[in-house]
């Protein structure tokens, strides 16, 4: 079995795709990397492709169709890692809010015997948050405080995007009934593996918003995360999850 791969989601990244990519591989620990570009107009698998030929057998890149959501692209990535057998399944956003040397402490929290999933949690130590604008900080800070009032999982942040999984984790869940994409998905995913009776460890992480290109979060999304665990929670009572 294959060790460590990285899912990182595209759309229009080419301000930052190259530089995350190199910066993954420089860490020189093994880590794949694989993209997954929802058809971008600006060229960014074109960048992906180009960079195939320097590190091959390391970076893959599969392109969709149609742009439908955060979550399906990490749904489609999961699959993908599973039929290629690699044995820790990261996901991490293209724009370096999330620092990529990050990935080996989530690799050595993940890689414990009774823990199924590592995140990287901003809320562990205080707020680690960077250039975020106060009422952005408080969104977040107080969706996590909900989600663990209406849920009970003991997860300070639950709708952290940065994060490792087992395989054999991902395998107990039904991956196509998971139809939640931005918030609500990352919520999804840790809820499930909640139920299924998985640890799920934090790693403290500094997260810094992006510098370059745009954010893909709107209001649709904010509205999905919030019905969204409550329409999970109503799901877990009746042993649906």
């Amino acid at each position: 079995m294959k060790e460590k791969l990285v899912i990182i989601p595209t759309f229009n990244e080419k301000e930052n795709i190259e530089a995350i990519i190199r910066k993954v591989f420089s860490l020189n620990q093994g880590f794949h990397i694989l993209v997954v570009d929802d058809s971008s107009p600006d060229g960014t698998a074109a960048i992906v492709k180009n960079l195939q030929k320097e590190f091959q057998n390391e970076l893959f890149i599969t392109e969709r169709k149609e742009k439908d959501g955060l979550g399906r692209a990490y749904i489609h990535g999961f699959k993908w890692a599973i039929e290629n057998n690699y044995a820790f399944i990261f996901e991490m956003d293209a724009d370096f809010s999330h620092n990529p040397e990050d990935l080996i402490r989530l690799y050595e929290s993940c890689n414990q015997q009774n823990v199924g999933m590592a995140v990287g949690s901003r809320y562990v130590k205080g707020i680690n948050v960077v250039n975020w604008p106060l009422s952005r900080i408080l969104l977040s800070y107080g969706a996590s405080k909900y989600v663990k009032l209406i849920t009970g999982m003991p997860v300070k942040d639950p709708t952290a995007g940065f994060v490792c999984y087992k395989n054999e984790v991902l395998q107990e869940l039904p991956l196509d009934e998971i139809r939640f994409k931005g918030y609500g998905f990352q919520i999804e995913m840790k809820y499930r593996i909640y139920c299924k009776k998985h640890k799920i460890e934090e790693v403290s992480i500094i997260f810094k918003d992006r510098e370059l290109g745009q954010s893909k979060i709107n209001g649709s999304i904010i509205f999905e995360s919030v019905y969204g665990v409550i329409f999970l929670k109503i799901k877990s009572i009746f042993g649906r999850l």
